[in-house]
């Protein structure tokens, strides 16, 4: 692991604090994200949690303004306005509007200052949404991006993704095939501005993307989960602690 400064602060920003509609899913939810925030403390980061859709876009700006990195995890789908798509799709569940703006808001402000970025599952497609590009509202149940009709325990499934070998993805994580947790019924699109696919699954769905200047990586898959190979979220916490000593030595 490498050895992190102590002042280093990284925001971690999930959707909402609590689904009551939804225990089951929200406990699951909530083991990634505490996998998350124990592993970068572990590291040596100073974490702080945020919930987007409780704060608000203007709160949660204010409240990661200081953070030198900046994760943005998994859960619902992004309402498909924001890639101008309509609803209706299948598989479509609740929206959290609130938490869409707000993150949409970080991702586009990480941009603007060159914050060292990594969005995992909904948060590799926030990424690609706040920069203009667009999303896929659903690969059908035969994908095989997630077991469907299993309780929510059982719901990642692993499969292999291909990395560009010259990438920095394939640089953290130990090569160019490798293989993830995924579940996802969706994927993206078109991609946003400066943004490039550096990771695809089995049927050729980009599963990885790095920007082309920015600190700013998404990978659709779950390196958090425990069920992942170990050192796939080690690696990525790397990569941001570097990123963002690199931003810290630049405005020195």
């Amino acid at each position: 692991m490498h050895d992190l400064h102590t002042d280093l602060r990284l925001a971690v920003i999930e959707v909402a604090s609590m689904r009551e509609h939804a225990p089951d899913y929200d406990e699951f939810v909530a083991q990634l994200i505490g996998r998350t925030v124990s592993e970068a403390e572990n590291a040596g980061w100073q974490v702080s949690r945020h919930a987007a859709a409780d704060l608000g876009a203007e709160a949660l700006l204010e409240v990661t303004d200081k953070a030198d990195a900046i994760v943005i995890l998994g859960g619902e789908d992004i309402h498909p306005r924001h890639y101008g798509e309509e609803v209706g799709y299948p598989g479509e569940g609740v929206h959290y509007d609130d938490a869409d703006l707000a993150q949409i808001a970080v991702a586009r402000r990480a941009v603007e200052r060159a914050t060292p970025l990594l969005g995992i599952c909904r948060g590799h497609q926030v990424i690609n949404v706040a920069l203009g590009g667009t999303l896929i509202p659903d690969l059908g149940d035969e994908s095989g991006h997630r077991n469907i009709d299993v309780p929510i325990e059982d719901v990642l499934t692993p499969h292999e993704i291909q990395l560009e070998r010259s990438s920095t993805l394939a640089l953290r994580l130990g090569g160019a095939a490798v293989t993830v947790q995924s579940a996802h019924h969706q994927a993206v699109g078109r991609l946003g501005e400066g943004l490039i696919a550096v990771g695809w699954s089995h049927d050729g769905h980009v599963e990885a993307i790095e920007h082309e200047v920015l600190p700013i990586t998404g990978v659709q898959f779950h390196p958090e989960a425990p069920s992942s190979p170990a050192g796939q979220l080690a690696g990525l916490l790397e990569g941001l602690a570097r990123e963002a000593e690199r931003a810290q030595l630049l405005a020195a």
